[in-house]
C-alpha cells in the first residue's frame, strides 16, 4: 500500500514488519529503494534511521 501513495508507513511499523517474516525484509528493501526520501535503509540486515 506504502508503494502506490509514496506514503512513509512509520519506521518503528517497518521495523517490525522486518522481524516478522523473511519474504516481508525483500519487499521492505526494494520499498526503501524506491523512496529513499524516508531517510530509512537496511544495512547488514539491520532497519536504519537516518535522522536518528
Amino acid at each position: 500500500m506504502a508503494s502506490l501513495v509514496g506514503e512513509n508507513p512509520s519506521f518503528d511499523f517497518l521495523q517490525q514488519c522486518c522481524h516478522d517474516d523473511p519474504a516481508l525484509q525483500i519487499v521492505i528493501k526494494k520499498l526503501l529503494a524506491k523512496f529513499p526520501q524516508w531517510g530509512i535503509a537496511i544495512v547488514d540486515g539491520v532497519l536504519v534511521d537516518w535522522d536518528k
